[in-house]
């Protein structure tokens, strides 16, 4: 079972990575850093990372849930509204892979601000 760290400051959580071809492409191109922006409550961030829309990519995320979006380049952490969500579903602007999961309680992210320095990498 593969498994990455997220430093953002002083927060850091456990990701595991699910067995798909989004997932093993981040892997093979950890450690990332970025900048984080925010919509939401979604922080996500620009990669390097190529990979194509999984056929199981979906908009409607469980909490926990780590996303990539394929028309973006981008890996997205939504932990709650968005300003398309309807009532309380975490709902992300495109169709996402799904790549991985984290038990961290992710609303720990409410009050990280864009711009701020994001870490990816191997466990």
């Amino acid at each position: 079972m593969k498994k990455c760290k997220i430093t953002i400051d002083k927060i850091i959580f456990e990701v595991v990575l699910f067995n798909s071809p989004t997932a093993n492409k981040i892997w093979n191109s950890l450690p990332i850093s970025s900048n984080i922006k925010t919509w939401g409550k979604e922080i996500y961030f620009y990669t390097d990372v190529l990979a194509s829309k999984e056929p199981n990519a979906k908009s409607i995320i469980e909490f926990g849930e780590i996303a990539y979006w394929p028309n973006g380049k981008v890996i997205a952490i939504g932990f709650g509204k968005t300003p398309i969500s309807l009532k309380d579903e975490i709902r992300l602007a495109d169709d996402c892979n799904i790549w991985g999961e984290t038990k961290f309680n992710l609303k720990k992210l409410e009050n990280i601000a864009e711009g701020q320095p994001i870490k990816i990498e191997k466990i």
